[in-house]
């Protein structure tokens, strides 16, 4: 990073940019007269405006992933946009739907789902839903940093452990902690399994690449909490990013045997939609020396490009490179987890104690 863009540089904040909403015909531009001075734009960088937190009124919250790559899977996510600000996240582009950019608004603006918890209470009363398990957070993050103030998910919770729905949860934050209880309490009955994503062991890293996620010593303590508590884990290593990240697989993999992971998984970045662009913004900005190589290198594993939309292929890449990932991949995975038995949700309570908590009405 060169000397004027550590200057203007937004910390906290993985977007540096706010790219144009595709689904927005119209392009407004301020009056020559009205534009602001280069002093006056590098001092409302370096103030970085706080976090809004919109409440949103949706008529339904959970929706069916129509993808080969999650066998059919079924997602809630109480919040829209993310306060974590991984630069590579995929679910960027899903805040253009609500007239925002995937950028830095899809960090700051973000979208609050208060009804969350009676709409899951309705659709759990339903005597036609056949209770598949859910997955929390299949979009953006459930314990984001604005889960501390709203405990929406801890509500949610509340309930899936009233009905005894199996369920599982996609997390990069420590504050699942919180929520050790209930969790054990579904996991007694073989209801929930828990994903921690793991991304480098790098803590400098970790503060640029995902600025607002919990730290890599806490997410591994984390992942030790979890497990001692009787609750399964499983941790993504996602994503691998040659020349960034790509190096760490096999020691990820191993930290994670050693704090009591239940398996390792990892995934090869992808770069859909506007995504491309906020990460080469952000490549350049951090990584002047190597980003050419880092962005050729992720076209290497997809065909030329930096994203492949081909359901299971673009989850591994293809190509040298992506070959490489799954040697490491591969050997740490036989070395550290030898023996690994697939997680089963126990969907056999789900329909009794629907049927209890409709006769209470």
């Amino acid at each position: 990073m060169n000397d004027k863009d550590k200057e203007i540089y937004i910390r906290g904040r993985g977007a540096q940019s706010n790219p144009h909403n595709r689904f927005i015909k119209n392009t407004f531009v301020m009056d020559l007269d009205d534009l602001p001075t280069e002093e006056e734009r590098e001092e409302a960088l370096l103030h970085n405006p706080k976090t809004k937190f919109l409440e949103v009124f949706p008529k339904t919250l959970v929706n069916k992933v129509d993808s080969p790559d999650l066998k059919g899977m079924w997602s809630l996510n109480p919040y829209q946009g993310c306060e974590h600000g991984c630069i590579y996240c995929y679910a960027r582009n899903s805040h253009e739907f609500w007239d925002f950019s995937a950028g830095k608004d899809f960090e700051k603006n973000i979208l609050v789902k208060k009804s969350a918890p009676s709409l899951l209470r309705q659709y759990l009363s339903n005597p036609k839903w056949t209770g598949e398990p859910m997955l929390l957070s299949g979009n953006t993050d459930c314990y984001q940093p604005g889960e501390r103030q709203f405990r929406i998910t801890r509500q949610l919770l509340e309930i899936f452990y009233e009905f005894r729905h199996p369920i599982g949860i996609i997390t990069k934050n420590a504050m699942i902690e919180r929520d050790i209880d209930i969790l054990a309490k579904l996991a007694a009955d073989n209801l929930v399994h828990v994903v921690l994503s793991l991304t480098t062991l790098d803590e400098d890293l970790k503060r640029i690449m995902e600025p607002r996620t919990a730290s890599a010593r806490n997410i591994l303590r984390t992942l030790r909490s979890l497990t001692d508590a009787g609750i399964p884990v499983s941790v993504n290593a996602a994503p691998m990013i040659p020349a960034i990240n790509d190096s760490e697989l096999f020691d990820i993999i191993r930290v994670c045997s050693e704090h009591g992971a239940r398996s390792v998984n990892y995934i090869v970045v992808r770069l859909n939609g506007a995504i491309a662009g906020i990460f080469e913004d952000w490549v350049t900005k951090n990584f002047p020396d190597r980003a050419n190589k880092v962005l050729n290198r992720i076209k290497s594993m997809h065909g030329g490009h930096l994203n492949d939309s081909e359901f299971g292929r673009r989850m591994r890449g293809e190509g040298e490179w992506a070959d490489l990932i799954k040697q490491q991949y591969d050997l740490a995975m036989k070395k550290f987890f030898p023996d690994i038995k697939l997680f089963e949700y126990n969907r056999s309570l789900y329909p009794q104690y629907r049927n209890r908590q409709y006769t209470l009405f």
